[in-house]
């Protein structure tokens, strides 16, 4: 898994667990829908800090609380 994917499968794990769909979390967020899509489906390369703090904002969460989970610690460096 990238950084990327993990990014993508905690949107998801925080939207499941908050019963959100993808849509709603853009509204409560004020993120475009088009983003978190582009996210979700991996076409976004490198998702901005600030549209994740947003995010996270929305999810009630802070940023240490939204990386800090054992699939960020396991990421192995992508620059080597």
């Amino acid at each position: 898994m990238n950084t990327q994917q993990a990014i993508a499968h905690r949107i998801l794990e925080l939207c499941r667990e908050r019963q959100l769909t993808p849509n709603a979390l853009s509204n409560i967020a004020a993120v475009p829908q088009a983003t978190i899509k582009s996210i979700l489906n991996g076409e976004s390369q490198n998702p901005g800090v600030v549209t994740i703090k947003k995010l996270c904002d929305g999810f009630g969460i802070t940023l240490g609380e939204f990386f800090g989970t054992a699939e960020f610690d396991r990421l192995e460096q992508e620059i080597k």
